[in-house]
């Protein structure tokens, strides 16, 4: 059968899942990417970053713990998401006091890439070999190209935990193998594919997040999810820097003004009006912040018409100036 023979698989095909239009803008810059190799007994504490943190657990059991949550045991196949970079220990046994990571030895393997062991491989067989490493962990530590504001992020728990992924998603041992192809093997522009990797693993994640533990979730995830508003949501986050209006929305939606305004603000929390706005100074402040856009230059890209009336709305709602922004 064609797909002009079956509108709604067409349909499908033409118009992607809003979830997919955001995942589709979501990167990740990679501040740091690491293979870790350990022997039992360790345990590893990762400080509080402004940076999101990331880790899959390629071979051995070992445990995880916050600040706000009890030792949890971690299986080979689990990968967990830090979004908001939250302190952690991970460790082969509870027992064990843990270590700064940056205390360990490491050996550069490229830019930002780097191969991480404890003093564990200094023990030795009796034929003289080097033990293997009891646990093998891909560990990273990167930067979202959303504003940390961004409802996506918002929502997000401090810990993300998708149990099991590589049983859950098939694609996923694929993509492990190939990161550790790259971590493991010296070669040219394996940074540059890692970072690539991570951007797949960390969006899959957040989908496996969205798709199994938020089954009962409000709010935006819920507006996210509506075929209506969702739309209006994914064109608000493709096009920022578009001067939108009520009426534009409203045809986006495919309904009177009146019915969107009730069905959006009943959906997201707040008026459309708002909402727009909130995302333009997100993007603003990636602009000023990543990108050293001049305050004046973003204006202008907005639609404002005074670099003075931008800072004042800026000010609004993200609660400082622009100026600011370039400092964080």
């Amino acid at each position: 059968m064609s797909l002009d023979a079956c509108p709604q698989v067409r349909a499908a095909v033409d118009t992607p899942d809003t979830l997919t239009e955001i995942l589709l803008g979501l990167r990740l810059d990679g501040v740091e990417y690491g293979r870790c190799e350990m022997h039992e007994p360790w345990a590893l504490a990762f400080g509080p970053s402004h940076e999101a943190r990331f880790h899959f657990i390629a071979q051995g059991t070992c445990w995880m713990r916050t600040d706000d949550t009890d030792w949890e045991r971690l299986n080979a196949g689990d990968a967990l998401l830090m979004p908001r970079g939250t302190y952690h220990e991970l460790a082969s046994s509870p027992e064990v006091p843990a270590v700064e990571i940056d205390a360990l030895a490491r050996r550069r393997l490229a830019d930002n890439l780097y191969l991480v062991k404890d003093d564990g491989d200094a023990a030795s067989a009796h034929d003289g070999a080097l033990a293997a490493p009891s646990h093998v962990m891909f560990c990273g530590s990167m930067r979202f190209n959303l504003d940390p504001l961004h409802p996506l992020l918002m929502m997000m728990p401090d810990v993300m935990r998708a149990c099991d992924l590589a049983q859950r998603d098939p694609a996923v041992p694929t993509l492990i193998e190939a990161m550790e192809r790259e971590v493991t093997m010296d070669r040219i522009g394996a940074c540059g594919i890692m970072a690539r990797l991570a951007d797949v693993l960390a969006a899959t994640i957040i989908r496996a997040w969205v798709e199994c533990a938020c089954s009962d979730a409000s709010g935006w995830i819920a507006a996210v999810r509506c075929p209506q508003i969702g739309r209006v949501l994914a064109a608000v986050h493709r096009q920022p820097e578009r001067d939108w209006n009520v009426a534009e929305l409203a045809e986006v939606m495919g309904a009177s003004r009146s019915r969107f305004i009730e069905k959006f603000t009943a959906a997201v929390g707040e008026t459309p009006a708002r909402y727009v706005a909130r995302v333009k100074m997100f993007q603003a402040r990636q602009w000023i912040a990543r990108e050293g856009l001049r305050v004046a230059v973003v204006a202008n890209r907005l639609g404002y018409d005074s670099e003075a009336s931008f800072s004042r709305a800026f000010k609004r709602i993200i609660g400082h100036p622009p100026s600011q922004a370039r400092l964080g």
